[in-house]
């Protein structure tokens, strides 16, 4: 699962060829801690179709003041170098797909 910060955002997320799901998380966020192993399993799914990254918002407070991140776990999904859709709070793995799938499928 990749890591991104400050210095590699603009190449992994917005210069990205997929479309890029970029969970906003923390450590000492439950939620959070529920939804990790729901997000890497689902990145195996997508490999090749869809992107998977991790911003701990601890570390990289910059990047979720710029991303409008108000609450987590926040998971947004970008295409394009633009933001296309937001999921807010823990999913079950199932839900979590169909949301990725109805904002995915929506790309032109």
């Amino acid at each position: 699962m990749l890591h991104v910060k400050k210095n590699n955002f603009e190449e992994e997320v917005l210069k990205s060829k997929v479309p890029v799901v970029v969970d906003f998380w923390a450590e000492w966020c439950g939620p959070c801690r529920m939804m990790g192993p729901v997000f890497e399993e689902l990145s195996n799914e997508y490999t090749g179709k869809v992107k998977f990254v991790k911003v701990n918002v601890e570390e990289e407070e910059g990047l979720s003041v710029s991303n409008e991140v108000r609450g987590i776990p926040a998971l947004i999904l970008f295409n394009n170098g633009k933001e296309i859709g937001r999921i807010i709070g823990y999913q079950p793995k199932d839900q979590l797909r169909q949301k990725i799938n109805e904002i995915v499928g929506g790309i032109k």
